[in-house]
């Protein structure tokens, strides 16, 4: 009965470790840490009520609840990770939220409100995302540089956050998920001093952040 207890409980935590497409690291998530204390909790409820055969399908039940509880977040950036890769949008962790940095490169022209062309297939990889995890709620903010003043930059922002969020309605995301704002060129990620920099600022965030 040791043997099948930690069995489990090693395929378990191999299972749901998984490799980082960036870093080629391979990670425990917390999904992992959720799925194998489940499996370890059912397993040996199971195992006390039913024997060998209740352990093993009280690992099942725990290992199922255990990953539901622990990861819902964890499971959306994994798969946003992997339809993203190579298109030049961040994927990052703020707290128990994602967040997605779309550069204008990607999105919009300068001085510009009307989504580029090679915008769509990043947006439709999100959609994807976010109608199969629908206890998520989406914040699309628009960003952009330094150059001209608040009464340019707000507005352009705001626009086209707006398109976005549309866009994303239009993919089939419910609208009440949705919200848009505009906040013009505060909270740089870059320095406004280079073209670079400017650049980078120039951006359309969206946050994913969790309903439940």
């Amino acid at each position: 009965m040791k043997k099948i207890l930690l069995s489990l409980i090693a395929v378990s935590f191999l299972s749901a470790c998984a490799t980082d497409p960036y870093t080629g690291e391979s990670k425990v998530s917390k999904t992992a840490w959720g799925t194998g204390i489940g499996t370890a909790v059912g397993a040996g409820v199971g195992a006390l009520v039913g024997g060998e055969k209740g352990a093993l399908i009280g690992a099942g039940v725990g290992a199922a609840a255990g990953a539901g509880t622990g990861g819902y977040m964890d499971i959306q950036a994994r798969k946003l990770r992997e339809k993203l890769q190579g298109t030049g949008v961040q994927v990052a962790r703020d707290g128990q939220n994602i967040r997605l940095i779309m550069p204008n490169a990607i999105t919009f022209n300068t001085n510009e409100d009307v989504m580029k062309a090679s915008a769509n297939a990043v947006l439709d990889s999100v959609a994807i995302v976010a109608k199969e995890y629908d206890k998520t709620n989406l914040q699309v903010i628009g960003y952009t540089d330094s150059t001209g003043n608040d009464k340019i930059n707000i507005p352009l922002s705001q626009r086209r956050a707006a398109t976005v969020a549309n866009y994303l309605q239009m993919r089939g995301v419910n609208g009440a998920r949705i919200s848009s704002a505009g906040m013009g060129a505060s909270n740089p990620i870059a320095t406004n001093a280079t073209a670079e920099g400017r650049e980078q600022n120039r951006r359309v965030e969206i946050y994913l952040i969790n309903a439940q």
